[in-house]
């Protein structure tokens, strides 16, 4: 009899031990992890004669200070074209450095939300190309310096242990452009960015 007890507390705190360990190594994230993330995005829009489209690529890194909160810093790649203006065609090309905190309601499972809160520094170079559909043979250069703050809204899904799939909006977003010419006044812009345009798609690699 006693060796059956023996026997079967070796076979619980195996099970045990081996539950932990699962808990701790499997999918989902945990205080103390440190990820990758690349998130991709794409926007086209028309109006009457005006178009316009763009394409960002934002890798990234983040540490869990705990359970639910990651610190999470972004570097952000731009690229676009269109013709704002009618008749000026025009190529766009940027860099944005982005850092701030994310809330995840459910981090050790496979699916999770998020909320988070970030500030953004972003430096946007204009060049148009034709005006009136004439290449231009001036130097029309002009870049545009953006501080931005938004509450972006996330969702992941840990496909196995160490890689997730995202999908992140926009969300409530604030930001204040400003042309770097003279006598040039700051553009401030308020919004919620819930439509699909907003939206970006990426993977988080936990390490």
């Amino acid at each position: 009899m006693k060796k059956i007890i023996l026997t079967v507390a070796a076979v619980f705190a195996l099970s045990f031990a081996n539950a932990q360990e699962k808990k701790e190594g499997g999918a989902g994230l945990a205080s103390g992890d440190v990820v990758l993330t690349g998130n991709m995005g794409f926007a086209s829009e028309t109006k009457g004669d005006l178009k316009s489209s763009g394409f960002v690529l934002s890798p990234g890194l983040g540490y869990m200070m705990s359970d639910n909160l990651m610190l999470l810093g972004q570097v952000s790649i731009k690229s676009g074209s269109g013709n704002e203006t009618l008749g000026n065609d025009a190529k766009s090309s940027g860099l944005a450095l982005g850092a701030g905190v994310r809330y995840f309601f459910t981090p050790a499972d496979n699916f999770s939300l998020s909320l988070g809160g970030q500030l953004s520094y972003s430096s946007d170079k204009t060049n148009v190309l034709e005006v009136l559909g004439v290449p231009t043979l001036l130097t029309t250069d002009q870049t545009t310096k953006t501080i931005g703050l938004s509450v972006p809204v996330g969702l992941h899904y840990f496909m196995n242990d160490n890689f997730a799939i995202n999908a992140t909006w926009g969300g409530l977003g604030y930001s204040s452009a400003k042309v770097d010419v003279a006598n040039a006044k700051a553009t401030n812009t308020m919004g919620l960015g819930l439509t699909m345009s907003s939206v970006s798609f990426g993977l988080l690699y936990k390490l």
